[in-house]
């Protein structure tokens, strides 16, 4: 049949067309996950009375299941058991599922980052006079940060490239339109190459970005 290069050029625009959900998605997943991130990495830095068992639990949980799995839990499962998830659309199932998910791998990069800085930071930041609290917010995680950049910038890249599984909820997205488009034209190699191409300039972009952070980050630290 040969390859149809038009045809993959055609289906560029359409695709662009659904960027906005994917963007949207993998956005409110990476605001949420770093909240919750945060949240567990300092319970475990604080290692706080059974808060610290319960977030090894739940880093356990999410980082040993497949995505997949967990997304199906989410938008089939809980609505069985929990009658108040039957109205739970699956754009918002699969938010819940990315930042679920991917704040557990963050949550460990930044409890990294956290205890890889100097404890004479958090010492003479008390001994000024700051607080707990003050001492982390003003001095710990703003060098922290410096550091887990990498890595996070490295989870949100999968996470853009994991909204593709929210196809499989019913989300209207890039990779379900790409494959709409090639189960009406029987022309799936085009299609899917098209939808590849778009999550690669997405990613050559990020990286980019990522880069740009890394050098004004690492300004400071270099002569």
């Amino acid at each position: 049949m040969g390859f149809d290069f038009d045809y993959m050029l055609s289906l560029l625009p359409i695709l662009l067309k659904y960027l906005g959900t994917t963007l949207g998605m993998a956005f409110w997943g990476l605001l949420f996950a770093l909240v919750i991130a945060i949240s567990l990495a300092l319970i475990r830095v604080y290692k706080l009375p059974l808060l610290d068992q319960l977030s090894q639990l739940y880093i356990s949980f999410f980082r040993g299941t497949p995505l997949l799995v967990q997304l199906f839990l989410l938008y089939y499962g809980l609505p069985q058991l929990f009658p108040v998830f039957v109205g739970l659309d699956a754009f918002s199932a699969a938010v819940i599922g990315l930042s679920l998910h991917f704040a557990a791998y963050k949550a460990e990069s930044i409890r990294a980052a956290i205890i890889g800085i100097d404890r004479s930071q958090r010492e003479a930041s008390l001994s000024i006079g700051m607080t707990e609290l003050q001492a982390m917010r003003r001095i710990i995680l703003p060098q922290a940060t410096r550091v887990a950049l990498p890595s996070l910038m490295n989870y949100f890249i999968d996470m853009i490239k994991s909204t593709s599984l929210a196809f499989t909820l019913g989300v209207a997205e890039i990779m379900a339109k790409a494959q709409m488009e090639a189960s009406s034209s029987f022309k799936f190699f085009e299609a899917f190459l098209a939808v590849a191409l778009v999550y690669w300039v997405m990613v050559l972009i990020l990286t980019r970005i990522q880069n740009w952070a890394e050098m004004k980050l690492n300004k400071a630290y270099t002569r």
